[in-house]
């Protein structure tokens, strides 16, 4: 079983069905409620996700879509040591650099999946956007 880190805006996809993007993230789901993969995301991706759709879903329609997606995901909490390391890293973006360090916590992890590939260098894990690593399934 393969282990994916999902990034925000790959969330976003999912529940907004952001065209034409939101076909891969339904995928990714559909395999990790199959059990044919494992995924993961970030204390911090959840609350962004909620923060930004809460302006097009009502609060508790958003509420209930990310309490059942918990079924599917597990999420890795942000720590003080990953705010530190992400602080001392030479990533541009932090809030990106929050991402690939909760990711490096999980040892185990095949792919970080974005369609932000350009702020996700030096990660130390294969990155790939959603169509791509779907291939690799």
């Amino acid at each position: 079983m393969k282990n994916l880190f999902v990034d925000t805006n790959i969330l976003m996809d999912l529940i907004a069905d952001r065209q034409p993007f939101s076909k891969f993230a339904i995928e990714l789901f559909e395999l990790a409620e199959k059990k044919r993969i494992k995924l993961y995301t970030s204390s911090h991706s959840y609350a962004t996700t909620h923060y930004l759709l809460k302006k097009y879903l009502s609060e508790k329609e958003l509420r209930e879509i990310l309490l059942s997606l918990l079924d599917f995901v597990t999420i890795i909490p942000i720590d003080f040591a990953v705010i530190k390391k992400s602080l001392l890293s030479q990533h541009k973006d932090f809030e990106d650099a929050i991402q690939i360090f909760a990711a490096n916590t999980i040892t185990t992890l095949d792919f970080i999946v974005t369609r932000n590939l350009k702020d996700f260098k030096d990660t130390g894990i294969t990155v790939l956007p959603p169509d791509e690593v779907l291939r690799y399934l």
